[in-house]
């Protein structure tokens, strides 16, 4: 089991942060079929084979994604992927 961690800083408030991690979420639910949820200031997401989170705070978004054993060999894909959307989502 491999786990993705990437954390990006930001200037934009918790709110802006919120909306566009949700955003962001939107993509990732419709890409792979991922059931998404928040819970306060964090969004959990779950689909097979894999599940995570996007931690939103005034400053900082963090994604944690837990692949299970058929997905960790694309660990080095799905962080490129995740650096990209969160490098895109907060500008």
């Amino acid at each position: 089991m491999a786990t993705v961690d990437v954390t990006r800083e930001h200037s934009l408030g918790k709110e802006t942060a919120k909306e566009r991690a949700q955003k962001m979420a939107d993509k990732l639910a419709q890409k792979l079929d991922a059931k998404c949820e928040w819970q306060g200031d964090e969004l959990t997401f779950k689909r097979s084979g894999a599940d995570g989170s996007i931690q939103v705070s005034e400053d900082q978004v963090r994604v944690v994604v837990k692949l299970g054993l058929m997905l960790t060999p694309m660990a080095g894909m799905v962080k490129g992927e995740v650096e990209k959307a969160l490098d895109k989502y907060l500008a």
